[in-house]
């Protein structure tokens, strides 16, 4: 497993470079620069936007700016500098990753929680009035888009009477110490969010758990175990549902971009301080470090995500060996 592990990684550093290119291509390739808007103001002349563009590095060849960016990254841990924010990118993605991990990270926990039983129990009653209460909340939730589902419960809290909608916390809680108060006031503002973005995941995953717990149910190894005389639970926890949940494993590791922007849409209506519209207020600015380092960011959570479900794919089933 060790050298399987070297491999990979010694595998993934040459990717890394290659995706960076392809970031830095495609962030430029899209028309205008961040100081076109400078054009638009009469204040403003052509001398004065030339200036802007020598102190940015913008009037460079585009093979020095992308060596330069490369390089502070390699050899700097530097991503460069918001134009928009006028601060690092480091600090600027920093400020907003905490609440994207805890925001990512409770969202994939409730959507792990609600729909793996939920698969298993619609696969044990096939066609029965729990499975297709199940199968029709899965539909619906691949179908309607997660920023319509903040929408309506925004709506609905709105309409009870309550006012706790929006962002983490409630006014006069924002920039405070932690405290028992507070953190009410963030799972009173909490669930909405969860709910709204979690929907679509409990529903793919109840989905694919429900089709590979089917599938194995019709094992050769399946109906020796229930020939054997063992109980049926045992046969359910220890032998279907232990292979049956693999290929969740290896969904698990794609879905870390999703921390980024995946759900840039229902972040901005829920006004959530994540990485996600960030990314977008960044394109539109064309604050090229920004969005650059972005998607850099979701192709490193991509490949790690790969290379981490293959290691918990091995740990959850011990006949899949790399080595």
């Amino acid at each position: 497993m060790f050298a399987y592990l070297i491999r990979r990684v010694a595998i993934m550093v040459p990717t890394i470079l290659l995706v960076s290119v392809v970031c830095f291509v495609v962030i430029q390739a899209a028309p205008g620069s961040f100081t076109d808007r400078y054009l638009e103001d009469p204040r403003m002349g052509p001398e004065a936007v030339a200036r802007i563009n020598v102190q940015l590095g913008l009037d460079k060849p585009l093979y020095q700016q992308y060596l330069r960016w490369i390089t502070g990254i390699v050899t700097k841990g530097d991503f460069g500098f918001s134009f928009f924010a006028n601060r690092p990118v480091s600090t600027v993605i920093g400020e907003r990753l905490f609440w994207t991990v805890v925001i990512a990270g409770i969202t994939m926990l409730f959507s792990w929680v609600v729909a793996v039983p939920l698969g298993i129990i619609t696969a044990l009653r096939r066609n029965g009035f729990t499975d297709a209460v199940s199968s029709f909340i899965g539909y619906v939730g691949l179908a309607v888009p997660d920023f319509l589902i903040a929408l309506l419960l925004i709506a609905l809290v709105l309409q009870t009477g309550g006012t706790q909608v929006g962002g983490l916390f409630s006014p006069k809680y924002i920039g405070v110490p932690w405290s028992w108060e507070k953190f009410l006031d963030f799972l009173n503002h909490m669930w909405i969010p969860i709910l709204a973005i979690g929907t679509t995941g409990v529903a793919s995953v109840m989905r694919q758990m429900r089709a590979n717990l089917l599938d194995v149910l019709n094992a050769d190894y399946v109906r020796t175990a229930r020939a054997k005389g063992l109980a049926e639970r045992r046969v359910i926890n220890r032998h279907a549902v232990r292979t049956a949940i693999n290929p969740l494993v290896s969904m698990l590791g794609l879905s870390l971009p999703e921390l980024i922007n995946g759900t840039i849409i229902a972040s901005i209506v829920l006004n959530l301080p994540t990485i996600g519209p960030l990314l977008y207020d960044s394109l539109l600015a064309k604050d090229q470090y920004v969005a650059m380092t972005l998607l850099l960011l979701a192709s490193v959570l991509l490949m790690v995500g790969n290379l981490l479900a293959d290691v918990a794919l091995a740990w959850v089933d011990p006949r899949i060996r790399y080595d």
